[in-house]
């Protein structure tokens, strides 16, 4: 004999399976991005993820730049402006830095500046303030975004994450991909070999190591200090397959005459790679 479901118990049973279907699955998925602000030359926002058990929060700012349109790096060149940005410690949240991919070199001489011309994110070190609760990123951003001359944009932006949601998968991928685009740490196979300040010269002379697979041709570099130092085109030298050297012209804007305690940030770039590293000097 075969007994037949009423639909008073198929009923009975449908709401069981959707109770025990809501219970093992998670809850909905909320974004973790800001609104865009527009610009004629580019968007952006801020994309964040829940807070670390340390304090820090994962997140970027991305910009989504229109064809033929550049942004800067965190040393522009002779002219330009580097990528600004000012937290309201109301919102339980301190920047501690902006992170850098390595750029790309535009111009020449005086014209000469330093930057990207493709959609970018930059990784922020975010960390909460507070013991816990909802976050709250109250951001003003100031860009510099250029075709063939430079518009200033700043906007507001604003991001609450809020305890105990989950992040939006996606949102947490742009993250992640972003802290993988940055210049990787020396390495025994790519690194500075020496560095060196000659004052009566102006210049910073370096030695290099490059991977085997690098692409020794297109080998740059970029550097930047702090207030008052200033830095000119490279100039390579004997850049062989794996190793080469280079010279970087310096200007100190101020009386005192030289870099001495000042830490100067380098990346060091080759084909698809890139290293970042620390100078320092006596």
């Amino acid at each position: 004999m075969i007994r037949r479901t009423t639909p008073v118990k198929m009923a009975q049973r449908i709401a069981t399976a959707s109770l025990l279907l809501a219970f093992f699955l998670p809850g909905r998925s909320y974004g973790a991005a800001s609104e865009w602000v527009a610009s004629p030359g580019g968007d952006f926002r801020i994309v964040a993820s829940q807070p670390k058990p340390d304090g820090f929060i994962p997140a970027i700012l991305e910009v989504r730049l229109k064809p033929g349109w550049k942004t800067y790096w965190r040393d522009p060149g002779a002219s330009g402006i580097p990528p600004q940005m000012t937290l309201d410690p109301a919102g339980g949240v301190s920047l501690q830095s902006i992170r850098f991919p390595a750029p790309k070199t535009f111009g020449e001489g005086p014209g000469r500046y330093v930057g990207y011309d493709a959609p970018v994110a930059f990784p922020l070190t975010l960390k909460r303030t507070g013991n816990g609760g909802n976050v709250t990123i109250r951001a003003s951003v100031f860009l510099g975004i250029c075709e063939d001359i430079c518009i200033p944009v700043q906007g507001d932006v604003t991001l609450t994450l809020k305890s105990g949601e989950f992040d939006n998968p996606l949102d947490g991928a742009r993250i992640e991909k972003a802290v993988a685009a940055l210049p990787e740490r020396p390495s025994g196979e790519f690194r500075i070999t020496n560095a060196d300040f000659d004052a009566a010269a102006g210049m910073i002379r370096l030695k290099f190591v490059l991977p085997p697979d690098a692409d020794a041709a297109s080998a740059d570099l970029f550097l930047a200090g702090p207030e008052g130092v200033f830095f000119g085109e490279p100039i390579f030298h004997d850049v062989q397959r794996a190793e080469g050297r280079a010279d970087v012209p310096v200007k100190l804007s101020r009386k005192d005459r030289s870099i001495a305690g000042k830490p100067i940030a380098l990346t060091l770039r080759a084909g698809s790679r890139s290293m970042e590293t620390t100078l320092a000097f006596d």
